[in-house]
């Protein structure tokens, strides 16, 4: 009797079969269906290639393996990704036209997409998040691209930036975009990206944003449609004078675990909420402690290049060849010990302001809800960061304006339908949407070519998350 001591290696063969993943185009099928794509994007493309199958295909494909829209090209054109989204093989060309046609038209295609979403549902209310960002450029011929404040720390860069309005909590559903020069701050960005979505809200909805767009003109242009607003505001020398009276004690202590005081200051036509915070106050000093030591290890970097008679480096330069410039360092080292140096560039990093800031309302709040109202803010830049490194639009490297608006518009319906699958299955609210995204990539579907030309389609790799949102009798709660 022989007996096998080794096991044999398996050798492979090649066939035709693919796999690709299909949780992300069912998904995607699902809700072009419930938004009524057909409607909104149909009009915009009366020939050629159907436009909405390819919305969806490049929204799948963003959902996915999503890198540029050369390789989006190469994706769709596999002969079973066309079938699973009834399109025909076609050019590379074709994608960025399709970018064109779309981000020609996004402002009324985002009307439509809220006309779609608030015909659907009957929301609790209205109450809308506004924020916003930029997203560096890498293709050069966007007329949009300017120089500006760049979140990204690429100030070399030319940017975009771009606005979102979001459906607060429990919702959490981005309704609005826009998309502006590079140049543009938060202040200028706000009117655009307020009157985009406030036909849509009810009347007396809360529109919550960031200091870096509070303005008296933006406040009354809020109330002005007959809403009303909480923001932070800048701190200013009237503050100055708060903060040093202010007297932590029971009466105005918030939270006394994590060390909150607050005091309340009404106005004729608003109302401050003022506050201090041990932890900021504590994040604030290190953070600044940190910058004086690096400020300080410049200090002694040029004092060195100064005593050894050599060029300072680069980076304390003005480099620019069309620009002439003599320059005279001196420092105070040479007359300071290394305690006092340090001593002296603390002093002037830390202000007294640490730890205090202001949240500024048209209504009357406690300041238990005043703080906890603007902390859900911080929902949509999930979103933003979601849109960046989750959805991952950038980096952005179309050309022309219109293509440049698609590119994001494709991204930004991403993102909706992830956020729309959150709020639609309840299970799933407390997942992140990178996890979503994860768990349909991961539902698969292999093709199976066998004889005579028949196909078989196996389905693999199901979970709770990719079972609930793609399979059938699934409730929507």
């Amino acid at each position: 009797m022989t007996k096998q001591t080794l096991l044999r290696p398996d050798e492979l063969e090649s066939n035709n079969n693919i796999s690709f993943p299909v949780g992300t185009a069912i998904a995607v099928k699902k809700y072009s269906e419930k938004l009524d794509f057909e409607e909104i994007f149909s009009r915009y493309k009366k020939r050629g290639i159907d436009l909405v199958h390819l919305i969806e295909a490049l929204i799948a494909y963003r959902l996915t393996e999503n890198q540029s829209i050369c390789r989006a090209s190469e994706w769709i054109n596999r002969p079973d990704v066309l079938e699973q989204f009834s399109l025909c093989a076609f050019e590379e060309r074709t994608l960025f036209r399709a970018l064109e046609v779309i981000g020609g038209n996004y402002e009324e295609i985002i009307l439509l997409l809220q006309r779609s979403i608030f015909s659907q549902y009957e929301f609790p209310h209205t109450d809308v998040n506004m924020d916003w960002t930029s997203f560096v450029l890498w293709g050069t011929k966007a007329e949009i691209g300017r120089y500006g404040y760049s979140r990204g720390h690429r100030p070399d860069k030319k940017q975009i930036t771009v606005g979102v309005s979001q459906l607060s909590a429990p919702m959490n559903i981005p309704v609005g975009l826009t998309v502006q020069s590079g140049n543009v701050n938060d202040q200028a960005h706000f009117k655009s990206t307020f009157l985009q979505v406030c036909s849509m809200l009810k009347e007396n909805s809360r529109i919550v944003f960031d200091k870096g767009a509070q303005s008296k003109d933006n406040t009354d242009l809020v109330l002005a449609h007959k809403m009303k607003y909480l923001s932070a505001k800048k701190l200013n020398l009237s503050d100055d004078k708060r903060i040093k009276t202010f007297v932590k004690s029971d009466a105005n202590c918030i939270d006394k675990e994590k060390g909150i005081y607050g005091e309340i200051i009404d106005y004729p036509s608003r109302t401050d909420y003022f506050f201090f915070s041990e932890q900021l106050q504590r994040d604030q000093i290190e953070a600044k402690l940190r910058m004086a030591e690096r400020k300080l290890d410049e200090a002694k970097e040029i004092q060195k290049a100064l005593n050894k008679g050599k060029s300072l480096p680069k980076r304390f330069l003005l480099n620019n060849p069309l620009v002439k410039i003599t320059y005279t360092y001196q420092t105070r080292l040479s007359e300071l010990t290394e305690d006092q140096a340090k001593k002296l560039v603390q002093a002037a990093a830390i202000t007294g302001r640490e730890g205090f800031f202001c949240l500024v309302s048209s209504e009357k709040l406690t300041l238990k809800q005043a703080l906890e109202i603007y902390r859900m803010k911080d929902s949509i830049e999930k979103v933003f960061q979601s849109l960046k490194n989750d959805i991952n639009i950038k980096p952005l490297r179309v050309w022309t304006t219109k293509s440049l608006c698609g590119a994001i518009l494709i991204g930004f319906l991403a993102q909706l339908i992830i956020s729309l699958i959150r709020y639609d299955y309840a299970p799933l609210r407390p997942i992140a949407p990178k996890f979503i995204k994860i768990s349909l990539m991961n539902l698969t579907v292999t093709i199976e070519h066998a004889k005579a030309g028949v196909k078989r389609r196996i389905f693999s790799n199901f979970d709770a998350t990719n079972e609930l949102i793609c399979c059938k009798n699934q409730g929507i709660t």
